[in-house]
């Protein structure tokens, strides 16, 4: 893979990952077309070049994030609830994912369960588009362990490639009674654990195989794309979604599930 495609790929990873569109499905999907994925390097580099887009959150919500540390640190009381609901909220992931990951990349890392997930989950948003935009519920700070655990189940579905975190982290903070701004914010925040837990695990599994695959300068090369490209992208769905709806990612979502449905009955 030249460093081309590396920019490629991390141009879409940034872009996507915290939009309800799954960035794991597109990045799949872009492998393909470049003529690989599939491979044990090619699935690490995915997981891999999500730090950038963590390192776009980090910066964006510095104070929140700063917040947190400081009630670990036990000098913020408030940031202190945040960061147990933070972490309750992450803890099914970790259960989940430790007992099946295997299992999920044997099975469900491919284009057919991607198209389907795709399609499903858009037809999820559109159809419950109105119930997701509405402006009133709970501002996050409202949150506690309860509400935050359910957020986290919600999660686990996105363990299946196409479904997306985001979407349905999102959908899990409406759920449970969030505002829609609230439930974004914790979605971003809460990918920074996730995200941040899968590359420290992907690095120490396949460390050694990412840089005999794909050297040392394309990955940092990936990871600085996917930031930028990050930064841009949850600036812009911000904004978005003051004063629109998620129906716009149904709908793409649904023409992309279709899309690569038609190239693989192509043959593609």
């Amino acid at each position: 893979m030249n460093t081309l495609d590396v920019v490629i790929l991390g141009l879409v990873e940034g872009l996507t990952e915290y939009l309800p569109v799954s960035s794991t499905g597109h990045l799949l999907v872009v492998q393909h077309l470049l003529g690989g994925g599939g491979g044990e390097a090619e699935n690490a580099f995915a997981v891999v070049i999500q730090a950038g887009a963590i390192l776009a959150v980090l910066g964006l919500y510095r104070a929140r994030v700063q917040q947190a540390v400081m009630g670990v640190l036990g000098r913020d009381p408030a940031g202190r609830d945040f960061a147990r609901d933070l972490l309750v909220a992450f803890a099914p992931a970790v259960v989940i994912g430790g007992l099946f990951n295997d299992a999920i990349e044997r099975v469900l890392f491919g284009l057919w369960p991607v198209a389907t997930a795709w399609i499903v989950g858009g037809a999820v948003i559109l159809g419950t588009q109105k119930w997701i935009n509405r402006r009133e519920g709970l501002p996050l700070e409202a949150l506690g362990w309860r509400r935050a655990l359910v957020v986290g189940l919600m999660q686990c579905l996105a363990m299946w490639p196409g479904t997306s975190r985001s979407f349905a982290t999102i959908v899990g903070g409406r759920l449970v009674g969030l505002t829609l701004a609230a439930s974004v914010e914790f979605s971003f925040l809460l990918g920074v654990l996730t995200l941040g837990a899968a590359t420290a695990l992907k690095l120490m599994k396949n460390g050694a195989v990412l840089l005999d695959t794909y050297g040392a300068l394309n990955l940092a090369v990936g990871l600085i794309v996917a930031w930028l490209s990050a930064v841009v992208s949850v600036k812009w769905m911000v904004r978005w979604l003051q004063t629109r709806s998620l129906a716009i990612f149904g709908y793409w979502r649904i023409l992309a599930g279709l899309g690569v449905i038609g190239l693989m009955l192509a043959g593609r």
